[in-house]
């Protein structure tokens, strides 16, 4: 199983929806519990992408 990328810093940013701890939307975070393996897996491919783009903002 895909572990959670949460890292207890559970801030969200309303201007673009994400969580600063994790970088998931809060849809992605409701829903992580029933994702498949597979579903998860994707998430976790587009955090990093999330965060640089984040962190240049």
């Amino acid at each position: 199983m895909t572990e959670s990328p949460c890292i207890r810093i559970c801030q969200i940013d309303p201007d673009q929806d994400l969580c600063i701890g994790c970088f998931r939307t809060l849809a992605e975070i409701a829903a992580w519990g029933s994702m498949s393996p597979a579903a998860r897996k994707a998430v976790m491919a587009r955090l990093p992408e999330r965060e640089r783009r984040y962190d240049q903002a």
